[in-house]
């Protein structure tokens, strides 16, 4: 991919796009913490310093990145919840079918899940007071979503609809870390299978932790 010099509002925005689809695909293909700036430009075609116009950290590619994931993931989360859940069940076994939703859903989205848990430890470490605001800006926005949400399935839950919503974020960040081992880690686990054990597959640990935590905040 190459590039001539941008002029317009319109070129701007298709090159910060660019960069933005290509930092999509190298999380396809790596973890976190293996997308450089470097390999980011090379990717894209443009020089480290270009790059850096757009974006002043590869930190700021991936929380803008991460929101965008958040959004497509809350619109497709709406339907599958209208769809799955029968608002005439009782109190508890709607809470357990959100929990099946949910867990589900973010196992589905292994990449979101890994930005999410890279966020408060790598993401917003370097990052400008502008560019941190502005991502957690967008991320309250992104709660109320999701919150509203939970709220139309489980009114019930009045105001711990948000709380257990950033919870539930937040269990799929940390999950995450140990659901995609390293090659060193898996060359362990298939040695021993004892130490398996500790290989957490996102869906089958996300649900009884999010159900248990749902049951926990209801009314009883």
């Amino acid at each position: 991919m190459s590039f001539q010099r941008a002029r317009t509002d319109e070129q701007r925005e298709i090159r910060r796009r660019a960069i933005l689809d290509v930092a999509s695909a190298m999380l396809d293909e790596m973890p976190v913490a293996a997308v450089t700036l470097n390999e980011l430009s090379r990717r894209v075609g443009l020089a480290k310093p270009n790059v850096l116009r757009y974006f002043e950290s590869r930190e700021a590619v991936l929380l803008e990145l991460l929101d965008h994931f958040l959004q497509e993931w809350l619109t497709e989360l709406a339907g599958e919840l209208a769809a799955g859940i029968d608002e005439s069940l009782p109190m508890a076994e709607r809470a357990t079918a959100v929990a099946e939703i949910l867990s589900r859903s973010l196992s589905g989205r292994a990449v979101m899940c890994d930005l999410f848990g890279a966020q408060g430890s790598v993401l917003e470490r370097n990052v400008s007071v502008e560019v941190v605001t502005r991502y957690k800006r967008a991320s309250l926005d992104r709660l109320t979503a999701m919150t509203a949400l939970i709220q139309k399935h489980l009114p019930e839950l009045g105001e711990n609809a948000t709380l257990f919503s950033l919870q539930t974020m937040v269990m799929a960040g940390a999950l995450s870390a140990y659901s995609t081992p390293p090659p060193s880690l898996q060359a362990a686990y298939q040695a021993e299978p004892d130490l398996a054990r500790f290989h957490l597959k996102l869906r089958d640990y996300l649900k009884p932790a999010l159900t248990a935590t749902l049951l926990g905040v209801l009314p009883r």
